[in-house]
């Protein structure tokens, strides 16, 4: 599939998402006005295709005053304001990406952008190679980081035990990229989503963890 019609393919989800989903936008808007003072939108400095730094879009889901910025949000953040928690758990407070998306920054599919600071420690050695592709809203790494690693407690054991195996997804997903490949990571993310919305807590390793052996 050419750049020209996955731009195009590209353009018209992004279009079609915040059309559909725009009275989830309007609602979530009032909301969190409503609930937490502040923006609505939180706007984060990220690292996208090729290094480029691109301004990141999400609902705002932690309280304003909440303090430096950590590596990763982790189980029980008390950061989290409970709306919050809520947007968090159904990735409502992803959705603006879908601008992003439409501005040319992220794909439908990608490896999750990272800040300056954890990109310029991660993305070394073969891993540099994870910015050859635009990030997305979804990948193997997020979903696997949505089911197993927002259950961590400790930042440190987070680090040491779940970063390695997410960059190495990451890394799987751009060694394997392609349509149909995409396609299935966001019906994917759509099962998990409704799963997790539906109570479901355990879920199984990723299949491409097995397939690299990397757990």
């Amino acid at each position: 599939m050419g750049k020209f019609l996955i731009r195009c393919y590209e353009i018209l989800f992004a279009v079609l998402f915040i059309t559909v989903f725009l009275w989830v936008y309007m609602i979530t808007w009032i909301t969190i006005h409503i609930v937490s003072p502040g923006p609505a939108i939180y706007k984060a400095r990220r690292v996208g295709l090729h290094g480029k730094i691109f301004t990141c879009y999400k609902f705002r889901s932690m309280r304003v005053d909440s303090g430096k910025v950590r590596l990763t949000t982790l189980l029980n953040d008390d950061r989290v304001f409970p709306f919050g928690k809520f947007i968090r758990a159904t990735k409502i407070d992803e959705m603006p990406q879908a601008f992003n998306i439409l501005f040319g920054d992220m794909s439908i599919v990608g490896p999750r952008p990272e800040d300056e600071a954890n990109a310029a420690n991660y993305y070394v050695g073969e891993y540099k190679h994870i910015l050859d592709v635009k990030p997305g809203l979804t990948s193997p790494a997020s979903l696997y980081d949505y089911t197993h690693g927002e259950k961590y407690e400790d930042s440190d054991l987070y680090e040491k035990e779940f970063i390695p195996q997410k960059l190495k997804l990451e890394l799987y997903y751009v060694d394997h990229k392609s349509f149909f490949y995409d396609n299935y990571l966001i019906l994917k993310t759509s099962w998990l989503i409704l799963l997790t919305i539906l109570g479901k807590k355990n879920f199984e390793v990723p299949k491409e963890l097995e397939a690299k052996n990397i757990t």
